[in-house]
């Protein structure tokens, strides 16, 4: 469903691209979060905390961080891994929702090293979420990079984090489990192996691809270019339009894409639904304690004719306390659904046994 691509480039800067594959809009806006927010795990209560740093975050729906980077150049992927299995925590482990998993890097940690740190020594569990169009249950995956060109990916597979960590971890697809990916790449000419560069959609196939060009990518010698290098290497592994196939999460179209050049702070988004390319360098904002949340409308502004376009810093608007109350609410009942969910199975398997007898 999506690929991120790190790359440390020959002037010190690092650059970050992914793609946001999926079957359908996620909605998606750029939100301004700053240093001092209180927030809650969104599972059982026992985490909170209140944002070290602050960040500009993509969201699906406005209710969950999906991409993101901090002011510090730590920057955090959510990416669709269909082997995920989360286990079901117990009421005294330590959590985090799927809700707010991204965000808890974000506002925590500046770089990778740290974060891996309080992963392994907290043994946190994840609490699942459902989609909120009803189509699956999320199963994902979380990449971290920063600004020294260090690099980590979280799994869960048997209920617990397994962390891979090391810089030379630069590419994230979706299925197989990293250690899987990270073999099969070494099959590749130009990798390790003898087979042909391929060029399907499967998830394995962009892993290469990607593996593929970033390790023989010419270097640059601006930002401009290294931010185009890297938008040219994530558009090789993008999920094109086409009809959708039943059945196969992993092989959704590429909605939108990000470059983030983690070292001079620039977030760079492109629409593959709508024109436009925009951008937020955060030297622009203010991400003191006490300033307002802010939100750069994408879906209603990123138009053809008079629309968002370039540097957009500037651009963001608060959207209000009742704006801030109904997002918050929306997220509540997310995660409300997800800790009732035995309860909710447990009904509808009541209301199928009855239909017979309702019949008739």
């Amino acid at each position: 469903m999506c690929t991120r691509v790190l790359w440390p480039d020959a002037n010190g800067a690092v650059i970050v691209g992914r793609n946001m594959d999926f079957h359908m809009d996620l909605l998606t806006n750029l939100w301004k979060m700053p240093r001092g927010i209180e927030r809650k795990d969104g599972a059982n209560g026992k985490l909170t905390w209140t944002s070290k740093y602050g960040s500009v975050i993509a969201t699906a729906f406005d209710l969950i961080a999906t991409d993101g980077m901090n002011e510090e150049g730590l920057a955090g992927h959510i990416l669709w891994l269909a082997e995920s299995n989360y286990g079901k925590p117990e009421e005294s482990d330590l959590q985090l929702s799927q809700s707010v998993w991204l965000q808890y890097y974000l506002d925590n940690f500046a770089t990778v090293a740290e974060a891996v740190e309080w992963t392994t020594a907290n043994d946190v569990r994840i609490a699942q979420l459902f989609d909120p169009t009803g189509h699956m249950v999320p199963a994902l995956h979380l990449a971290l990079n920063d600004a020294t060109g260090d690099s980590a990916i979280i799994e869960y597979t048997d209920g617990k984090a397994d962390v891979y960590h090391s810089r030379d971890y630069k590419v994230m697809t979706n299925s197989p489990t990293f250690d899987k990916q990270l073999e099969l790449v070494k099959e590749i000419d130009g990798l390790g192996g003898e087979k042909p560069l391929p060029g399907s959609t499967l998830a394995s196939d962009r892993f290469a691809r990607a593996s593929y060009y970033v390790e023989h990518q010419v270097q640059p010698k601006t930002q401009l270019q290294a931010m185009a290098a890297m938008f040219s290497i994530i558009r090789n592994a993008a999920q094109p339009f086409r009809t959708p196939e039943p059945g196969k999460p992993d092989a959704s179209q590429t909605i939108w894409q990000v470059v983030l050049d983690l070292t001079n702070k620039r977030y760079v988004f492109s629409s593959t639904n709508r024109p436009n390319i925009v951008w937020v360098d955060f030297e622009k904002m203010s991400f003191k304690e006490g300033t307002e949340i802010l939100k750069l409308d994408l879906i209603s502004k990123l138009s053809l004719e008079g629309g968002l376009a370039g540097d957009c810093s500037h651009k963001f608007e608060a959207v209000g306390e009742l704006g801030l109350d109904l997002v918050e609410t929306g997220r509540q009942a997310l995660e409300f659904v997800a800790r009732k969910q035995d309860e909710f199975a447990q009904l509808a398997k009541g209301l199928k046994a009855l239909k017979p007898s309702l019949a008739g």
